[in-house]
């Protein structure tokens, strides 16, 4: 999901562990929970269980279009404090449309923004890259770079960030996968219009654009510089 400014990278096969191990539940503390499933319906998110045992005993499961891992709240399921889970971090391909889908959907959120260069000083509320949030797109549109943030009824505090190209090793190339039909969209959009400069730089079209796509959507997701 996330990277640093300093990049240190983990690739040593021989630390690898041989278990798979899957996240696929943060639990979110809420106070009221018919509130909160409301919320979280609303968000457009798949509702997997809702489940009641007794007046005490509630548990209810989301999970979020595309995503692996799901949310759960409801009664008796934790002890944190409503409100508390911060830096719930949801990666996105196209953070405008992201924004577009959550004001579609009536859920107040954040102008997109990006960082200043790590200043971590400030009176913003703090993400992964400092405190200080700058008001639109990263300029450069790198990719980790562009934030939205909004908040559940008990404050519980969710980021967007757009992510385009995965750092080199965190995607392997040879079981590239894209989570979702949306994802997929965008990364062909992408495609599309780099392609279009490649075909301006020859002067002449490409009868090969379906290799010269694949290529460019597997560089471009594993990390590697796309394709020219």
């Amino acid at each position: 999901m996330a990277n640093a400014q300093t990049e240190i990278y983990g690739n040593d096969p021989t630390g690898v562990a041989k278990v798979d191990m899957k996240f696929e539940i943060v639990v979110i503390p809420v106070s009221d929970v018919d509130r909160a499933e409301e919320f979280y319906g609303r968000l457009g998110w798949r509702l997997d269980a809702d489940f009641v045992s007794g007046k005490d005993d509630r548990v209810i499961q989301f999970t979020p279009p595309g995503s692996g891992c799901s949310i759960i709240f409801g009664k008796n399921v934790t002890a944190a404090a409503p409100g508390s889970a911060q830096g719930l971090y949801l990666v996105v391909s196209d953070i405008a449309a992201a924004l577009a889908e959550l004001l579609g959907r009536g859920v107040e959120i954040s102008d997109v923004f990006h960082d200043a260069a790590g200043v971590s000083a400030g009176t913003d509320e703090p993400y992964l890259f400092g405190r200080l949030r700058v008001r639109g797109p990263d300029p450069d549109h790198r990719s980790y770079r562009s934030f939205a943030s909004f908040c559940d009824p008990d404050g519980n505090g969710w980021l967007f960030q757009e992510v385009t190209t995965r750092l080199p090793g965190r995607v392997d190339p040879a079981t590239t996968t894209f989570a979702s039909a949306n994802d997929l969209a965008s990364a062909l959009r992408r495609a599309a219009a780099a392609h279009g400069q490649h075909e301006a730089r020859t002067g002449q079209p490409n009868k090969n654009w379906p290799d010269w796509y694949a290529e460019y959507m597997v560089r471009e997701l594993s990390g590697n510089e796309p394709s020219q």
